[in-house]
């Protein structure tokens, strides 16, 4: 769920506005920056198969590192750990977690009963892809709301913060209508490679995020307001 996981990145600056949407935007595709990383080293596996789904080609034969259920809530306990003992910040750490463990429910609405729930179970799923039309309706209603969500939390200090932020989200629709439209890859090889691309993105969203700031009216915790942090 390529643009689902990014309007849950983009709702999470609601939760943890002085959290950087780079850092949210990571958390929700985490599981999906290692797969390529384990694809590589032949840890996980997966397989070009047109028609496999009505929405992708891939059939994703084992990926229990990356996308198991055990697996990611335990990347989530790490990805929020890790934030909290560099920041401090409570929200931001819960934010941070919980995306990564959307991640997961994300795609088990929308895969085949291809997630296990931990390495070597029964594996899972809702099997939305088998409908496109139904895939594109969902995907582009939530990226609508999570950015709804982001820009009343938000606003541009600078041409970067509109400009950057707006290519970002219209390089998502083409990348999406991409591969969603497009013929198949050609190998395996290649799908990891691309999917390694991934890592850019986040950067991309610290940029454009850190020429934005939070509007006066938004709380800096999700339960109340707080003075804002001189700076």
């Amino acid at each position: 769920m390529f643009l689902g996981h990014t309007a849950a990145a983009l709702a999470g600056k609601r939760a943890a506005p002085r959290t950087s949407f780079g850092i949210l935007l990571g958390a929700a595709i985490f599981l999906d920056l290692l797969w390529p990383v384990f694809l590589l080293l032949g840890w996980e596996r997966v397989r070009i198969d047109p028609g496999n789904t009505a929405f992708t080609p891939l059939d994703f034969v084992s990926y229990p590192i990356s996308h198991s259920l055990v697996a990611a809530l335990g990347w989530s306990v790490l990805a929020g750990g890790v934030y909290y003992a560099v920041t401090r910040y409570g929200f931001g750490a819960w934010t941070v977690g919980c995306l990564v463990l959307s991640h997961w429910v994300l795609d088990w609405l929308t895969h085949r009963p291809d997630l296990p729930l931990w390495p070597g179970s029964a594996k899972v799923g809702l099997g939305m892809w088998h409908s496109l039309p139904l895939t594109l309706a969902v995907e582009l209603l939530l990226f609508a709301v999570g950015l709804l969500i982001y820009l009343g939390t938000t606003r541009a200090r600078d041409g970067v913060g509109r400009w950057v932020f707006w290519a970002l989200m219209a390089f998502y629709l083409i990348v999406y209508a991409a591969n969603t439209f497009g013929p198949p890859p050609p190998d395996v090889r290649t799908v990891a490679w691309m999917t390694l691309a991934m890592w850019l993105l986040p950067l991309w969203g610290w940029w454009a995020d850190a020429h934005r700031e939070v509007t006066p009216q938004i709380p800096q915790t999700a339960f109340g307001a707080v003075p804002r942090p001189a700076g």
